[in-house]
């Protein structure tokens, strides 16, 4: 049986043709930045000055705060500067700059070996000391997703490989090439947190993949493959659980409320390398497609700067019109081709000025496509009224705080509203009043 949610679209799938076969290949560049706060929560603290030489592997940035993940330097070489940069948010994180000796000489690892037989307290520190956090695009620290109260109980770990985002097919890849590991790191979260119960969720549309993940999950305690149906936002955290497991996660809560935890297929690879050779998250996987004269699925060094990626795609097919990180229904446009890679980026997606061109927002004409493919059941033209008259209190009471932003309904809408814009604005500013008057009654 195929799994799948109700509501959800069905974007084009052909802008993955470009990519869906390539092999991953590396690429190294002679420089990375490595931005401070890479993870949610509070960024890391720099720990390595100008001037220093730092080995493969090397923590730079020490955490802070409760949801705090080490940053590790992703080449070995010098440190050139350690300053705040302007990156995708307002406020200029501090970024340490490394030029690469290219030795790749690595700190001393500390591996634990198999994933079978590691002590299962071992697991989530090691985890935590390879700051690991979300790669499929949250960046929430895993080492705290896996960090049960003694009231929590895990039911089901998910693996999601849906890879539902448009042009992205580097998790694709990933299970083809590295089926095994993806495997070895859902079981070793399995056994951290004793759940009997692992799902490899992945969409109908990556049969090769289902076929290799299949085999890799042979004989491995506890673990299947789950078929979905191809869907957007079949990848979402609550579509996937609910699409699986038929539960649903409370309205503003968490998935562990509903006894699960879901993982990216990357950043189960990732546990697995942490776990069994002790190495940190220093690289990850992209997909560099769109308007680049040879799209291509790299293994870069988390830090890489998008126009050296660029440059090694053979550069832009034309002036580009939009340059953005993950796929288009959710990725984020960058300002500039000077923004170094983070731990979650999965894709560049370069758009042409034709494609990138606004289209003008018209009236609503109450045709209720919208509502229909919310995944999470709203009503996105009645907020859409309440966000454009600032009325947040209202927006509140039409549940914009459960909204996911994952753009389904601006894709429908045959008027070209500008829907999930303003829901992402509301609940800006919705959080942003919650902490001044949090702010305000501690004074």
């Amino acid at each position: 049986m195929k799994a799948t949610f109700h509501g959800g679209v069905h974007p084009a799938h052909s802008s993955k043709h470009a990519t869906s076969s390539l092999p991953v290949r590396d690429f190294v560049s002679d420089t990375v930045q490595l931005v401070m706060n890479m993870n949610i929560g509070a960024p890391s603290a720099p720990c390595v000055k100008k001037g220093d030489h730092v080995l493969m592997g090397q923590v730079i940035g020490e955490p802070v705060g409760p949801l705090g993940v080490p940053v590790h330097a992703s080449v070995s070489g010098e440190v050139v500067s350690v300053e705040p940069l302007p990156y995708l948010g307002e406020v200029p994180p501090m970024c340490v700059t490394i030029r690469n000796d290219f030795q790749d000489e690595w700190v001393e690892l500390n591996p634990l070996g198999s994933v079978e037989k590691v002590d299962p307290a071992l697991i989530i520190p090691a985890i935590k000391a390879a700051g690991i956090t979300g790669m499929g695009g949250a960046s929430f620290p895993t080492h705290v997703k896996l960090s049960l109260r003694p009231d929590q109980k895990c039911d089901y770990i998910i693996a999601n490989g849906a890879e539902c985002e448009t042009h992205l097919t580097c998790d694709h890849r990933l299970m083809l090439e590295h089926s095994v590991r993806v495997v070895d790191g859902l079981r070793a979260a399995m056994r951290a947190l004793n759940v009997k119960e692992g799902i490899i969720a992945i969409e109908d549309n990556k049969p090769d993949a289902i076929e290799a993940m299949t085999a890799a999950a042979k004989d491995r305690t506890g673990v299947r493959v789950q078929v979905l149906k191809t869907k957007y936002p079949q990848g979402g955290e609550k579509q996937l659980i609910e699409a699986v497991t038929g539960r649903q996660v409370p309205s503003g809560g968490l998935p562990i409320q509903c006894g699960c935890v879901v993982l990216n297929v990357a950043t189960c690879a990732a546990i697995a390398d942490a776990v069994i050779d002790g190495r940190p998250l220093v690289t990850r996987l992209c997909t560099v497609t769109g308007h680049v004269r040879q799209p291509a699925n790299l293994r870069l060094r988390i830090g890489t700067i998008t126009n050296d990626i660029i440059g090694e795609c053979g550069g832009y097919e034309d002036e580009p019109g939009k340059i953005f990180f993950g796929g288009a229904m959710t990725g984020l446009c960058l300002p500039n081709d000077t923004m170094p890679t983070s731990k979650s980026t999965g894709g560049i997606v370069v758009f042409s000025k034709a494609e990138a061109r606004s289209m003008e927002e018209g009236p609503c004409i109450r045709c209720g496509k919208c509502s229909e493919v919310c995944p999470m059941g709203l009503n996105p033209y009645m907020i859409k009224a309440a966000a454009d008259a600032d009325d947040l209190e209202k927006a509140k009471k039409l549940n914009v705080m459960d909204c996911t932003v994952c753009g389904s309904c601006s894709f429908i809408c045959p008027a070209r509203r500008w829907l999930t814009a303003s829901f992402k604005i509301a609940k800006s500013n919705i959080m942003q009043q919650a902490k001044k008057a949090k702010e305000a009654a501690a004074k």
